[in-house]
């Protein structure tokens, strides 16, 4: 019988508070972070190493025989996890809030690797870590995984130097390593195990296996692997039959920022198209208004369908994610009438982050989560925060929303509404905030989708 998750999390969080005050708040600030015992889990970040990095052979050794997936991976957010510059700079203060006693949080499922065999030790630098650490996750990470012991916080069990697991039933043993078929590697838990995330202090962040396990698609049983991992035929290596295989780019909503991540200008507009695709027709915008005379208020009901079937949108790490509406309305002589959802001089959403027009824009419809800290005030790093409160839309759940337009006694129809719903990694402020300024120029936003609608102006 496997145990709840709510089991799960209460040995979690007795492994992190082990050898902690008592009277220690459950989220601690800075102030007092420093003097909190090194974090530690017996699995993922285990006090003493329980794998040897050098059993290890690096996923440019897998790559001589399964050419194609290893190309796939290399540009993936997977290969990503380790050198991304907005991960980096969280780690870093992080560090600095933690004085380096939870600096293998993070990391456990950013280099599940470099975590277990005590390469990252407290005050680690990325300059300073073996390149098997530096693969993030890698080929070996899944392939070498046995067991799922928690669907959270790198829960994952690696059998060092066991067979390669892989999804294939009866694969051919070759001297490369040998093969063990798993079912494992075909289900949406061995996703969770990284990709749902539960802070120190027990709060939710990252949950889009929970949302999984309520879905509809978890109901008909279509994995997480479905949509992320798109099948084709071919073979696993040149001397393999061939057969049904998967793609290992790992296809996700995230762009890189760095210059010399991808090999080339084509790798990265392959990868652009790669998460258009996902994106596209994931919602669904519908409009409808009531006509009314110049000078009255036009009625705008705005409602959006989430057409994914799997989990909400967004998922992940909502939180830094930003999805939101935005409508401009103008008339006939295209005089701007209405708008939400456009953005400041700094291109940031003008919300209570935004430097240039705070609360600028009070009917605002983003759609996602944020974080805040004891007093209620909005909070940008997790760590530091108490309550994170969402309001991401449910599989195939709608969400209706009445805006306001208003009309002038002067004003010309038919009223033009322009409608999308928008999406992209990570908000301007957060990269100045992690003084990561150089990478503005490349957050890419991407619409969802979108829709016009005019309006005609009723004779008074």
């Amino acid at each position: 019988m496997q145990p709840s998750r709510s089991a799960l999390l209460l040995l979690v969080a007795i492994a992190a508070a082990s050898g902690c005050d008592d009277d220690a708040p459950a989220n601690p600030d800075a102030s007092v972070a420093a003097d909190s015992a090194e974090l530690s889990d017996e699995l993922s970040m285990p006090a003493v190493p329980t794998v040897d990095s050098s059993k290890f052979r690096g996923s440019e050794s897998c790559g001589s025989c399964h050419v194609q997936h290893y190309q796939e991976w290399r540009t993936s957010m997977h290969s990503y996890a380790m050198v991304d510059p907005v991960y980096r700079a969280l780690v870093s203060i992080r560090q600095e809030d933690f004085a380096g006693n939870q600096d293998r949080f993070c990391l456990q499922c950013h280099s599940p690797i470099g975590t277990r065999s005590g390469d990252i030790q407290p005050g680690f630098s990325f300059e300073n870590l073996q390149n098997i650490t530096l693969e993030g996750v890698n080929c070996e990470t899944c392939h070498s995984t046995s067991a799922v012991q928690r669907p959270f916080n790198a829960g994952l069990v690696l059998d060092v130097g066991g067979p390669m697991k892989g999804p294939i039933k009866n694969a051919q043993q070759t001297a490369g390593h040998q093969t063990e078929y798993s079912e494992l590697l075909q289900g949406s838990r061995m996703c969770a195990s990284c990709h749902d995330v539960v802070e120190v202090s027990g709060l939710n962040l990252e949950r889009p296996y929970e949302e999984w396990l309520q879905s509809p698609a978890a109901a008909e049983g279509v994995e997480c692997q479905s949509c992320h991992m798109a099948g084709y035929s071919g073979k696993a290596t040149e001397v393999s039959p061939e057969r049904d295989l998967h793609e290992h780019f790992f296809v996700g909503v995230d762009m890189p920022l760095t210059d010399d991540y991808l090999p080339d200008a084509q790798a990265l507009d392959d990868l652009r198209g790669r998460i258009s695709q996902l994106l596209e027709g994931s919602a669904t915008i519908s409009m409808n208004a009531t006509a009314a005379p110049a000078g009255q208020q036009i009625d705008l009901f705005v409602s959006l369908h989430n057409n994914i079937v799997a989990h909400n949108i967004p998922t992940g790490s909502t939180f830094n994610r930003q999805v939101w509406l935005e409508v401009i309305a103008t008339d006939a002589d295209n005089n701007v009438l209405y708008e939400t959802g456009t953005l400041d001089a700094n291109d940031d959403l003008r919300n209570y982050w935004s430097d240039e027009d705070p609360f600028g824009d009070s009917d605002l419809l983003e759609f996602g989560s944020r974080l805040t800290d004891r007093d209620g005030n909005p909070e940008l790093f997790s760590w530091r925060a108490t309550e994170h409160h969402t309001n991401s839309l449910s599989p195939l759940y709608d969400r209706t929303s009445t805006l306001f337009i208003p009309t002038a006694s002067n004003t010309n129809g038919p009223v033009h509404i322009e409608a999308r719903l928008r999406f992209r990694s990570f908000p301007p402020h957060l990269l100045r905030k992690l003084a990561l300024d150089e990478y503005l120029s490349k957050l890419e936003i991407f619409d969802i989708d979108s829709l016009s609608i005019d309006v005609d102006l009723l004779a008074p």
